[in-house]
């Protein structure tokens, strides 16, 4: 039985179609900056790294870093 705390940053994106996209990183950098994550979807755009089923990813939409804790109160017995 244990507690952990797991950590998801969340970047949305807009497409051609106005529709957003997201993309997910598990447990990211400690101390990661808006800046230097905006420097990464800024590059995800100009390189046109990813696609969608509405086209193009073409600007940013938001930026998340979402916590989520775990408290584990059973284990069966072994």
């Amino acid at each position: 039985m244990a507690t952990t705390t797991d950590q998801t940053l969340r970047m949305v994106f807009r497409n051609q179609e106005g529709k957003n996209v997201t993309i997910t990183l598990d447990n990211p950098k400690e101390n990661l900056t808006a800046a230097e994550i905006e420097t990464a979807m800024d590059l995800v755009i100009a390189r046109n790294i990813f696609t969608s089923t509405g086209g193009d990813i073409v600007a940013k939409q938001d930026i998340r870093v979402i916590s989520n804790t775990t408290n584990d109160l059973y284990d069966p017995p072994a």
